[in-house]
Protein backbone atom coordinates (compact mmCIF):
# COMPACT_ATOMS: atom_id res chain seq x y z
CA UNK A 1 0.00 0.00 0.00
CA UNK A 2 1.22 3.31 -1.19
CA UNK A 3 2.65 5.97 1.65
CA UNK A 4 2.19 3.24 4.36
CA UNK A 5 4.88 4.80 5.66
CA UNK A 6 3.02 7.43 6.94
CA UNK A 7 0.41 5.31 9.47
CA UNK A 8 3.67 3.16 10.78
CA UNK A 9 5.59 6.37 11.80
CA UNK A 10 2.68 8.07 13.97
CA UNK A 11 1.95 4.54 15.58
CA UNK A 12 5.79 4.45 16.78
CA UNK A 13 5.69 7.87 17.99
CA UNK A 14 2.64 7.30 19.88
CA UNK A 15 3.69 4.18 21.20
CA UNK A 16 6.89 5.46 22.27
CA UNK A 17 5.00 8.35 24.19
CA UNK A 18 6.76 10.92 21.60
CA UNK A 19 3.64 12.12 19.35
CA UNK A 20 3.75 15.66 19.23
CA UNK A 21 0.14 17.67 18.61
CA UNK A 22 -0.64 21.38 18.97
CA UNK A 23 -2.40 22.65 21.29
CA UNK A 24 -4.89 25.36 20.73
CA UNK A 25 -4.28 28.75 23.04
CA UNK A 26 -7.23 31.19 23.86
CA UNK A 27 -4.99 33.93 25.16
CA UNK A 28 -1.93 33.81 26.93
CA UNK A 29 0.77 36.04 28.83
CA UNK A 30 4.02 36.20 30.51
CA UNK A 31 2.48 35.27 33.53
CA UNK A 32 -1.00 33.35 32.98
CA UNK A 33 -2.10 31.02 30.07
CA UNK A 34 -5.95 30.04 28.86
CA UNK A 35 -6.26 26.70 27.16
CA UNK A 36 -9.83 26.01 26.35
CA UNK A 37 -11.20 28.01 29.06
CA UNK A 38 -9.40 27.13 32.20
CA UNK A 39 -6.33 29.47 33.27
CA UNK A 40 -3.04 28.18 34.11
CA UNK A 41 0.27 29.44 35.77
CA UNK A 42 2.21 30.06 32.58
CA UNK A 43 6.36 28.24 33.04
CA UNK A 44 6.21 27.54 29.02
CA UNK A 45 7.10 30.97 27.54
CA UNK A 46 10.16 32.78 26.09
CA UNK A 47 8.92 35.96 26.51
CA UNK A 48 11.33 36.26 29.64
CA UNK A 49 11.49 40.25 30.36
CA UNK A 50 7.30 40.24 29.74
CA UNK A 51 7.59 42.90 26.43
CA UNK A 52 5.23 40.85 24.69
CA UNK A 53 2.56 41.67 27.35
CA UNK A 54 2.97 45.85 26.05
CA UNK A 55 0.65 47.24 23.48
CA UNK A 56 2.06 48.75 19.99
CA UNK A 57 0.72 51.33 17.71
CA UNK A 58 -1.55 50.48 15.26
CA UNK A 59 -0.78 52.29 12.54
CA UNK A 60 1.28 50.10 10.87
CA UNK A 61 2.41 48.77 7.03
CA UNK A 62 1.30 45.81 7.07
CA UNK A 63 2.98 44.11 3.91
CA UNK A 64 6.65 44.31 2.49
CA UNK A 65 4.88 43.50 -0.99
CA UNK A 66 7.89 41.81 -2.28
CA UNK A 67 12.06 40.37 -1.21
CA UNK A 68 14.43 42.72 -0.12
CA UNK A 69 16.51 42.36 -3.20
CA UNK A 70 13.03 43.39 -4.95
CA UNK A 71 11.29 46.78 -3.62
CA UNK A 72 10.88 44.69 0.06
CA UNK A 73 13.60 46.48 2.04
CA UNK A 74 12.07 49.23 3.46
CA UNK A 75 13.18 52.92 5.39
CA UNK A 76 12.46 50.70 8.65
CA UNK A 77 14.23 47.46 7.75
CA UNK A 78 17.50 49.89 7.66
CA UNK A 79 16.74 51.79 10.37
CA UNK A 80 16.43 48.61 12.88
CA UNK A 81 19.33 46.80 10.53
CA UNK A 82 21.51 50.53 11.85
CA UNK A 83 20.48 50.62 15.43
CA UNK A 84 21.38 46.48 16.15
CA UNK A 85 24.75 47.49 14.42
CA UNK A 86 25.70 50.52 16.69
CA UNK A 87 24.28 48.03 19.71
CA UNK A 88 26.29 45.91 19.12
CA UNK A 89 29.51 46.48 17.59
CA UNK A 90 28.91 44.83 14.23
CA UNK A 91 29.29 46.70 10.75
CA UNK A 92 25.95 45.35 9.14
CA UNK A 93 23.09 43.32 10.02
CA UNK A 94 20.31 41.46 7.82
CA UNK A 95 16.83 40.56 8.57
CA UNK A 96 14.71 37.50 8.69
CA UNK A 97 11.28 36.48 9.59
CA UNK A 98 12.66 33.68 12.09
CA UNK A 99 15.82 32.44 13.80
CA UNK A 100 15.37 28.91 12.17
CA UNK A 101 15.43 30.76 8.95
CA UNK A 102 18.46 32.55 10.02
CA UNK A 103 20.19 29.86 11.40
CA UNK A 104 20.07 27.91 8.03
CA UNK A 105 20.16 29.95 5.54
CA UNK A 106 23.32 31.46 6.69
CA UNK A 107 25.06 28.19 7.11
CA UNK A 108 24.36 26.80 4.15
CA UNK A 109 24.70 30.46 1.57
CA UNK A 110 28.42 30.04 3.40
CA UNK A 111 29.02 26.74 2.24
CA UNK A 112 27.19 26.26 -0.71
CA UNK A 113 29.99 26.28 -3.61
CA UNK A 114 30.61 22.63 -3.94
CA UNK A 115 35.02 23.62 -3.78
CA UNK A 116 34.06 25.71 -0.72
CA UNK A 117 32.58 23.10 0.39
CA UNK A 118 35.31 20.72 0.21
CA UNK A 119 37.70 22.44 2.01
CA UNK A 120 34.96 23.76 4.98
CA UNK A 121 34.81 22.07 8.34
CA UNK A 122 31.83 23.29 10.28
CA UNK A 123 31.91 22.09 14.38
CA UNK A 124 29.04 22.17 16.26
CA UNK A 125 28.11 22.04 20.05
CA UNK A 126 25.94 18.56 20.17
CA UNK A 127 23.45 20.57 21.73
CA UNK A 128 22.99 23.49 19.11
CA UNK A 129 19.72 23.97 17.81
CA UNK A 130 18.07 21.93 14.95
CA UNK A 131 18.08 24.75 12.80
CA UNK A 132 21.92 25.12 13.09
CA UNK A 133 22.27 21.25 12.88
CA UNK A 134 20.02 21.25 9.66
CA UNK A 135 21.93 24.18 7.93
CA UNK A 136 25.20 22.32 8.36
CA UNK A 137 23.67 19.61 6.62
CA UNK A 138 22.34 21.23 3.56
CA UNK A 139 25.74 22.69 3.22
CA UNK A 140 28.52 21.37 1.23
CA UNK A 141 31.09 21.83 4.28
CA UNK A 142 31.84 18.57 6.55
CA UNK A 143 29.94 18.61 9.79
CA UNK A 144 32.18 17.71 12.79
CA UNK A 145 30.21 17.87 16.43
CA UNK A 146 31.61 18.41 19.72
CA UNK A 147 30.71 17.00 22.98
CA UNK A 148 28.69 19.98 25.04
CA UNK A 149 30.84 22.96 25.82
CA UNK A 150 33.94 20.47 26.25
CA UNK A 151 36.41 22.78 24.64
CA UNK A 152 39.48 19.63 24.79
CA UNK A 153 37.41 17.44 22.71
CA UNK A 154 36.77 20.75 20.33
CA UNK A 155 40.40 21.28 20.25
CA UNK A 156 41.17 17.98 18.82
CA UNK A 157 38.75 17.71 16.61
CA UNK A 158 39.68 21.52 15.09
CA UNK A 159 43.25 20.28 15.22
CA UNK A 160 42.64 16.89 13.31
CA UNK A 161 40.68 18.86 10.63
CA UNK A 162 42.72 20.12 7.43
CA UNK A 163 39.77 21.96 6.23
CA UNK A 164 41.06 25.59 5.25
CA UNK A 165 37.66 27.09 5.93
CA UNK A 166 36.52 26.49 9.55
CA UNK A 167 33.45 27.89 11.70
CA UNK A 168 32.96 26.94 15.28
CA UNK A 169 28.69 27.19 15.93
CA UNK A 170 27.63 27.29 19.69
CA UNK A 171 24.76 28.83 21.97
CA UNK A 172 24.84 31.95 24.14
CA UNK A 173 22.29 30.15 26.40
CA UNK A 174 21.12 26.50 25.25
CA UNK A 175 17.25 26.08 24.84
CA UNK A 176 16.68 22.89 26.49
CA UNK A 177 19.50 23.13 29.54
CA UNK A 178 19.54 26.71 29.75
CA UNK A 179 23.57 26.81 30.68
CA UNK A 180 25.92 28.82 28.70
CA UNK A 181 28.55 28.36 26.26
CA UNK A 182 32.05 29.31 27.34
CA UNK A 183 32.72 32.30 25.30
CA UNK A 184 36.28 33.39 25.96
CA UNK A 185 37.78 29.86 25.61
CA UNK A 186 35.69 29.55 22.12
CA UNK A 187 36.82 32.83 21.10
CA UNK A 188 40.48 31.75 22.19
CA UNK A 189 40.66 28.03 20.62
CA UNK A 190 38.94 29.98 17.24
CA UNK A 191 41.85 32.59 17.14
CA UNK A 192 44.34 29.65 17.77
CA UNK A 193 43.12 27.69 14.68
CA UNK A 194 42.19 30.05 12.26
CA UNK A 195 38.41 29.26 12.50
CA UNK A 196 35.36 31.59 12.42
CA UNK A 197 33.17 31.74 15.47
CA UNK A 198 29.26 32.30 15.33
CA UNK A 199 27.15 32.30 18.02
CA UNK A 200 23.31 31.54 17.85
CA UNK A 201 22.20 34.35 20.91
CA UNK A 202 18.43 33.41 20.98
CA UNK A 203 17.81 33.06 24.48
CA UNK A 204 20.59 35.29 25.37
CA UNK A 205 20.33 38.53 23.96
CA UNK A 206 17.90 41.00 26.57
CA UNK A 207 18.89 38.92 29.61
CA UNK A 208 22.45 38.04 30.09
CA UNK A 209 25.48 40.71 30.54
CA UNK A 210 25.42 43.78 32.49
CA UNK A 211 22.82 45.45 30.06
CA UNK A 212 21.11 42.72 28.70
CA UNK A 213 22.85 42.56 25.42
CA UNK A 214 23.86 38.95 25.56
CA UNK A 215 27.20 37.15 24.32
CA UNK A 216 29.12 40.47 23.32
CA UNK A 217 28.62 41.76 26.99
CA UNK A 218 31.40 38.74 28.37
CA UNK A 219 34.31 40.37 25.87
CA UNK A 220 34.15 38.48 22.99
CA UNK A 221 32.89 39.39 19.30
CA UNK A 222 32.21 36.55 17.61
CA UNK A 223 32.21 36.44 13.52
CA UNK A 224 28.86 35.97 12.74
CA UNK A 225 26.24 37.26 15.35
CA UNK A 226 22.16 35.71 15.58
CA UNK A 227 19.72 37.29 17.29
CA UNK A 228 15.83 36.68 17.70
CA UNK A 229 13.24 38.62 18.54
CA UNK A 230 10.67 36.21 19.34
CA UNK A 231 12.26 35.44 22.82
CA UNK A 232 13.47 38.68 25.17
CA UNK A 233 11.89 41.18 23.05
CA UNK A 234 8.43 39.82 22.90
CA UNK A 235 7.86 40.08 18.81
CA UNK A 236 8.72 38.07 15.72
CA UNK A 237 11.71 38.09 13.71
CA UNK A 238 15.95 37.83 13.91
CA UNK A 239 18.54 39.54 12.75
CA UNK A 240 22.08 38.28 11.43
CA UNK A 241 25.27 40.50 11.71
CA UNK A 242 28.59 40.01 10.50
CA UNK A 243 31.02 42.10 8.47
CA UNK A 244 30.29 44.37 5.22
CA UNK A 245 31.63 41.83 2.81
CA UNK A 246 30.23 38.93 5.07
CA UNK A 247 26.44 40.37 4.00
CA UNK A 248 27.34 41.79 1.29
CA UNK A 249 28.25 37.92 0.46
CA UNK A 250 24.66 36.70 2.14
CA UNK A 251 22.87 39.24 -0.15
CA UNK A 252 24.52 37.13 -3.01
CA UNK A 253 24.03 33.58 -2.01
CA UNK A 254 21.52 33.40 0.37
CA UNK A 255 18.46 31.54 -0.83
CA UNK A 256 16.72 32.30 1.87
CA UNK A 257 16.92 36.25 1.61
CA UNK A 258 16.74 36.07 -1.93
CA UNK A 259 13.94 33.97 -2.26
CA UNK A 260 11.12 35.03 0.38
CA UNK A 261 9.41 38.00 1.08
CA UNK A 262 10.87 40.75 3.38
CA UNK A 263 9.94 40.61 6.57
CA UNK A 264 6.67 42.65 7.27
CA UNK A 265 7.43 46.64 8.06
CA UNK A 266 4.80 46.24 10.96
CA UNK A 267 6.81 43.68 12.62
CA UNK A 268 10.01 45.66 11.87
CA UNK A 269 8.61 48.59 13.41
CA UNK A 270 7.31 46.65 16.74
CA UNK A 271 10.92 44.93 17.00
CA UNK A 272 12.53 48.38 16.47
CA UNK A 273 9.74 49.33 19.87
CA UNK A 274 10.61 46.36 21.26
CA UNK A 275 14.56 46.77 21.30
CA UNK A 276 14.19 50.30 22.68
CA UNK A 277 11.86 48.60 25.66
CA UNK A 278 14.91 45.59 26.06
CA UNK A 279 17.26 48.26 26.17
CA UNK A 280 15.59 50.26 29.06
CA UNK A 281 14.42 46.87 30.57
CA UNK A 282 16.81 46.71 33.76
CA UNK A 283 14.16 46.59 36.07
CA UNK A 284 12.64 43.79 34.72
CA UNK A 285 15.92 41.85 34.02
CA UNK A 286 16.33 42.46 37.92
CA UNK A 287 13.37 40.84 38.35
CA UNK A 288 13.85 38.05 36.62
CA UNK A 289 17.52 37.08 37.69
CA UNK A 290 15.70 37.58 41.61
CA UNK A 291 12.99 35.42 40.29
CA UNK A 292 15.96 32.70 38.99
CA UNK A 293 17.51 32.59 42.07
CA UNK A 294 14.16 32.19 44.35
CA UNK A 295 13.23 28.71 41.91
CA UNK A 296 16.92 27.41 42.01
CA UNK A 297 16.69 28.07 46.35
CA UNK A 298 13.47 26.65 47.12
CA UNK A 299 13.63 23.76 44.32
CA UNK A 300 17.19 22.50 46.00
CA UNK A 301 15.26 22.82 49.84
CA UNK A 302 12.68 20.45 48.29
CA UNK A 303 15.34 18.37 46.62
CA UNK A 304 13.93 18.80 43.26
CA UNK A 305 16.99 17.88 40.62
CA UNK A 306 17.67 21.00 38.20
CA UNK A 307 20.44 21.11 35.57
CA UNK A 308 23.33 23.38 36.17
CA UNK A 309 21.52 26.47 34.61
CA UNK A 310 21.69 30.58 35.69
CA UNK A 311 19.57 31.37 33.30
CA UNK A 312 15.92 31.53 32.76
CA UNK A 313 15.68 28.36 31.36
CA UNK A 314 15.10 25.33 34.45
CA UNK A 315 14.75 22.58 33.05
CA UNK A 316 14.24 18.88 35.83
CA UNK A 317 14.91 15.93 33.84
CA UNK A 318 13.01 13.15 34.23
CA UNK A 319 14.65 10.35 31.73
CA UNK A 320 11.22 8.60 30.23
CA UNK A 321 9.28 10.29 27.56
CA UNK A 322 6.03 8.84 29.28
CA UNK A 323 7.02 9.53 32.59
CA UNK A 324 7.39 13.25 31.79
CA UNK A 325 3.92 13.29 30.07
CA UNK A 326 2.11 11.97 33.37
CA UNK A 327 4.51 14.95 35.14
CA UNK A 328 2.76 17.43 33.03
CA UNK A 329 -0.68 16.48 33.03
CA UNK A 330 -0.47 16.18 36.86
CA UNK A 331 0.66 19.66 36.84
CA UNK A 332 -2.05 20.97 34.74
CA UNK A 333 -4.39 19.47 36.91
CA UNK A 334 -2.74 22.08 39.51
CA UNK A 335 -3.32 24.66 37.65
CA UNK A 336 0.68 24.73 35.98
CA UNK A 337 1.19 24.69 32.29
CA UNK A 338 4.52 23.31 31.49
CA UNK A 339 6.02 22.03 28.41
CA UNK A 340 7.12 18.51 28.14
CA UNK A 341 10.22 18.15 26.18
CA UNK A 342 10.80 14.60 24.50
CA UNK A 343 12.95 13.06 21.59
CA UNK A 344 14.42 13.86 19.56
CA UNK A 345 14.36 17.87 20.94
CA UNK A 346 16.35 16.11 23.70
CA UNK A 347 18.94 12.84 23.59
CA UNK A 348 17.11 9.87 24.24
CA UNK A 349 16.53 9.25 28.11
CA UNK A 350 16.70 12.97 29.16
CA UNK A 351 13.09 13.93 28.45
CA UNK A 352 12.62 16.80 31.12
CA UNK A 353 9.91 19.19 32.35
CA UNK A 354 11.09 22.73 30.98
CA UNK A 355 10.49 25.52 33.36
CA UNK A 356 10.84 28.75 31.91
CA UNK A 357 10.24 31.63 34.25
CA UNK A 358 9.19 35.54 33.51
CA UNK A 359 9.98 38.86 35.00
CA UNK A 360 6.30 38.74 35.22
CA UNK A 361 6.43 35.93 37.90
CA UNK A 362 5.63 36.86 41.37
CA UNK A 363 6.70 35.16 44.82
CA UNK A 364 3.35 33.40 45.30
CA UNK A 365 3.41 31.93 41.53
CA UNK A 366 7.06 30.31 42.21
CA UNK A 367 6.39 28.47 45.43
CA UNK A 368 3.39 27.44 44.26
CA UNK A 369 4.68 26.13 41.05
CA UNK A 370 7.99 24.16 43.45
CA UNK A 371 4.97 23.13 45.60
CA UNK A 372 3.46 21.03 42.61
CA UNK A 373 6.56 20.22 41.31
CA UNK A 374 7.40 18.56 44.55
CA UNK A 375 4.23 16.93 44.59
CA UNK A 376 4.58 15.76 41.12
CA UNK A 377 8.50 14.50 41.34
Amino acid sequence: MAFEFIDQALDAKAQNALLRRRICIDKASARHIQVEGAQYLNFASNDYLALADMPVSATLTAGSKSSALVTGYHRSHRLLESKLCQLLGFERAMLFASGFAANFSVISALFNDPKVGQASAVFQDKLNHASLIDGSLNSQAKLIRFNHNDMGHLRARLEKSDAVHKLVISEGIFSMDGDGAPLKDLDKLCKAHKAWLMIDDAHSFGVCGPNGLGSIESGIKPDVLVITFGKAMGCQGAAVLASKRVIDYMLQFNREYTYSTAMSPALVEIAATQLTRLCEGEGARQRLNSNIALFKRLSADAGIPLQVSNSAIQPVVLGSAEGTLTAQQALARKGVWLTAIRPPTVPHNTARLRVTLTAAHEKKDIEYLVQCLEDVV
